[in-house]
């Protein structure tokens, strides 16, 4: 590819910015992290320049790059600390929780999401707050379609039952008993 490609490549990069932080600061509850996460997704976009196809959207090769960093980081992160599980209260910006009204509510959200197993949180935020199409959100995450909404409904459920004080298991046994299904 030419420089004019090169050029545009960087040109879009930047506008992706914004929502490139926004995924990154959903994958790892921090701004800290999550701008270091987008500094490393770019800096491999831009090595791998030339694997990127012209004409597809480079938003959704930047989050599977971004999604591959944040996964690595993670096992490595598991490895160096012994243990097989981070710890989703050091991910959520506690001083949101003292704001009033909707604030609450929203630090709510954010605790359900940081709690969430990573991969239902990543099809869940790249869905509903970024809008990709389950196809998007599937190639995204290098998965099937059928993986990416069997996340995203488990998603919604932790995120609603959360809200409202239940536990899943709590949700299902009385959604069965009334003759429901969950």
């Amino acid at each position: 590819m030419g420089e004019a490609e090169e050029a545009a490549f960087r040109s879009e990069m930047v506008a992706l910015l914004p929502r490139l932080r926004r995924f990154g600061c959903s994958l790892t509850g921090t701004l800290e992290l999550a701008d270091e996460l987008v500094q490393a997704a770019c800096e491999r976009g831009l090595q791998r320049f030339h694997q990127w196809v012209p004409g597809t959207r480079l938003d959704s090769w930047l989050y599977t790059i971004m999604h591959s960093i944040w996964c690595n980081e993670i096992r490595s992160r598991r490895v160096r600390q012994g243990s097989g599980r981070v710890d989703p209260e050091n991910l959520v910006d506690a001083g949101v929780e003292s704001q009033l009204g909707a604030r609450l509510m929203l630090s709510k959200v954010d605790r359900i999401v940081a709690r969430l197993p990573e991969e239902q949180r990543a099809v869940l935020l790249l869905v509903c707050a970024e809008g990709h199409s389950y196809k998007e959100a599937a190639a995204a995450l290098d998965v099937p379609i059928g993986t990416v909404m069997s996340r995203l409904a488990r998603a919604r459920l932790a995120v609603t039952e959360g809200l409202h004080g239940r536990s899943a298991d709590t949700a299902r046994g009385s959604a069965q008993l009334s003759g429901g299904s969950a």
